[in-house]
């Protein structure tokens, strides 16, 4: 399994950084993990192909995670025009928060008659899933944005990658993060003990043990954090930045 990091940013591109998006290449295919507004630039920026893209899977529905989806629809359907299958994979609501937004950027174009096939598939939280072949596992967590917001884990049979997306600290985490090769953790801010919606580098690094991941990488960090990298190295965190490329 093979990590390009697309977006590490958090949702005001915080240090010059793209949306999230994170590119994972394994055996059996190519999939890629939300897909934030300016995902689609950042992907042409690195040369990365995003007709390569078998599915995308979608931790939740805020625009810096998922709002990317209708220009890389409408990229598929009259710029690099598509010919492949897309899978899209979210939470419960995700069908309809795509459509919504499909029609606010571009009116009609949820009628429009499509040159390739796609389909969003609504994963049950908690439920075990399959995505062409790669096992997937959510998680709900603390975050409001109007639908379930999950962490997930993600298995190609031989590596697991996971991913808090945007939360609170939550207990729900330690089984996502068990054991992964990777574990991605958003960390918002520096310190503070309650940020709505998020975490900070205070509450993570008393937690760090507690994840038990093979390798931990923060992400969605804001400038306090920014400022401070060299201590999240200096703890043993790997810090992502916009076209790391990684083997997991």
């Amino acid at each position: 399994m093979k990590l390009t990091i697309v977006g590490s940013g958090d949702a005001f591109g915080s240090g010059g950084r793209f949306n999230t998006c994170f590119w994972l290449e394994t055996a059996k295919g190519t999939l890629v993990v939300d897909f934030g507004a300016s995902a689609l630039p950042a992907l042409k920026a690195l040369k990365h192909d995003p007709n390569r893209i078998d599915a995308v899977v979608l931790s939740h529905l805020h625009g810096d995670h998922f709002g990317g989806l209708p220009f890389l629809l409408l990229d598929a359907q009259f710029l690099s025009r598509r010919e492949r299958p897309l899978l899209i994979v979210g939470p419960p609501g995700t069908r309809a928060r795509l459509d919504a937004a499909l029609e606010v950027f571009f009116p009609k174009s949820t009628g429009s008659k499509w040159r390739f096939s796609w389909r969003v598939d609504e994963i049950a939280i908690g439920v075990p899933s399959d995505v062409l072949g790669h096992a997937l596992v959510t998680a709900e967590v603390i975050h409001q944005s109007g639908a379930p917001s999950t962490a997930l884990r993600l298995s190609d049979g031989e590596r697991v990658f996971a991913y808090s997306g945007d939360t609170e600290w939550t207990d729900a985490l330690l089984p996502i993060a068990k054991d992964a090769d990777l574990f991605i953790c958003e960390c918002y801010a520096y310190e503070g003990t309650k940020i709505s919606g998020h975490m900070t580098w205070e509450i993570i690094k008393a937690r760090l043990a507690e994840f038990g991941a093979k390798r931990i990488m923060a992400t969605h960090m804001n400038p306090t954090v920014l400022a401070r990298t060299d201590e999240l190295r200096a703890a043993g965190v790997l810090v992502a930045e916009d076209g790391l490329r990684l083997d997991i």
